[in-house]
């Protein structure tokens, strides 16, 4: 007998915005310094909210940011603030 698997996806658990809030936070505590897990939790957050309508609201194109969003992108600030916009998240800044 062999076993399937899946592709895991963290989109189709984001149902809540404290869901929401706990990955994005999980998210900026894991990521290396470069972003780059960052951005890919935006896209995760964005693919669970509908990636259309985010980037629409974000001004941008859907391919574009799938791809900028995609982990494997390398998305400017002013993207990042752009769909944290769209998706009615408020970056904030704290000591560590």
């Amino acid at each position: 007998m062999t076993e399937r698997f899946t592709r895991w996806d963290a989109a189709d658990y984001l149902k809540s915005d404290e869901e929401i809030q706990a990955y994005l936070e999980a998210c900026i505590d894991e990521d290396t310094g470069d972003g780059r897990t960052i951005a890919a939790g935006l896209g995760a957050i964005a693919r669970a909210r509908n990636m259309a309508q985010i980037a629409r609201d974000a001004g941008l194109s859907r391919e574009g940011l799938y791809k900028a969003l995609s982990g494997e992108g390398n998305p400017s600030f002013a993207t990042i603030l752009k769909v944290a916009r769209a998706l009615g998240l408020r970056l904030e800044i704290k000591a560590a």
